[in-house]
């Protein structure tokens, strides 16, 4: 194995602490932000499609979003796949609090989504015809093959990504990794919890003729697939692509002080563990 991969493993290791060591405040916070966050990715693709007609350039435009999450450390459920997993296979943090963090950042996430996007269709009523025609693929896909085949793909494109961010220190390469993610979700329609959840928002709130229950159907299929998607065809290899030998050198370091809160690392700065490798000498 690499230095290059077990640094990068390194870091989604402590990164996977911080996540799962905060306290209540702050994981729901971090997860309402990263709602409103993304929620603005879907105003620039709503503005754009409008104006445009160009799903090619609204993609584009949808990138904004995960710009904002990349550089405002906000994170979005689908987000913690890899990253709290490598922390439990180090065992630096129990199983149980995978859970609380996964159903704290997906309740908050689409909390503050729901409230932002209810803003932005007040504010810029142009854009609702645009909004209900978004919003509406995922209901015309509904409970299907091609849509799980789609949340599939959805979960394992954001699994890599942060994947990808944690292999770098460059802000460029962080925001670049966003960037293609955002483009790829967006442009093929594909069917991501939150994302799906934000458009299918804006288009309720334009007056849609689907209900929330149709939502919150769509939305359990889709986070099915996505976990699925991002455990098995991004995490569960690259944890074997990182090998034993370096879980087990990461098992044996000391966790941190029980109940300590972790700030989650700024964009750019190294936030790797200082410590030698297991072939460090060669």
């Amino acid at each position: 194995m690499s230095t290059e991969i077990r640094s990068v493993f390194q870091n989604t290791v402590h990164e996977g602490e911080s996540r799962l060591t905060r306290s209540w405040p702050a994981l729901l916070a971090t997860g309402a932000v990263g709602g409103i966050d993304v929620s603005t990715g879907v105003l620039a693709l709503l503005l754009v499609q409008s104006a445009t007609h160009n799903e090619i350039a609204s993609a584009l435009a949808f990138g904004i979003g995960f710009l904002a999450l990349t550089l405002a450390n906000s994170e979005l459920f689908t987000e913690n796949f890899l990253v709290p997993i490598a922390a439990i296979v180090a065992k630096r943090a129990r199983p149980l609090s995978l859970l609380r963090l996964w159903a704290g950042t997906l309740a908050t996430n689409l909390i503050g989504g729901w409230i932002f996007l209810a803003i932005v269709i007040a504010a810029v009523p142009h854009v609702r015809a645009t909004a209900i025609a978004v919003g509406s693929v995922y209901v015309r896909d509904g409970v299907s093959p091609t849509s799980f085949a789609s949340a599939l793909l959805g979960g394992a494109i954001i699994t890599l990504m942060t994947w990808m961010q944690h292999g770098t220190d460059a802000a460029f390469g962080k925001i670049a990794a966003a960037f293609a993610a955002a483009f790829l979700l967006a442009a093929g329609h594909l069917n991501h919890a939150i994302v799906a959840s934000l458009e299918m928002f804006a288009a309720l709130h334009a007056g849609a003729t689907f209900g929330y229950l149709t939502w919150l159907r769509l939305l359990g299929w889709a986070a099915l697939g996505n976990i699925i998607g991002g455990i098995a065809f991004v995490t569960v290899l690259r944890l074997v692509q990182v090998g034993a030998e370096a879980i087990r050198v990461e098992r044996a370091q000391p966790g941190p002080p029980e109940n300590e809160e972790r700030e989650r690392p700024s964009l750019g700065a190294t936030d790797r563990r200082e410590r030698p490798g297991p072939d460090e000498n060669g």
